[in-house]
């Protein structure tokens, strides 16, 4: 039973591992996309740190 439950453990350890290492490694966003998210944001719900890129896009263009 001991070793069940240590594969058990060891099983969602390395799932959860994975899943945050896959993540992390997913790429950014393109621009184009980002682009598309700022104008579809909804002020009230985004976090400062999004309305701080969108901003910095729009002045790009």
């Amino acid at each position: 039973m001991r070793k069940l439950l240590s594969v058990l453990i060891a099983a969602t350890f390395a799932t959860v591992s994975f899943t945050s290492i896959a993540g992390s490694h997913g790429g950014a966003m393109k621009d184009d996309k980002k682009m598309e998210e700022c104008k579809k944001m909804d002020a009230a719900k985004a976090d400062d740190k999004m309305k701080a890129e969108c901003k910095k896009m729009m002045e790009k263009k």
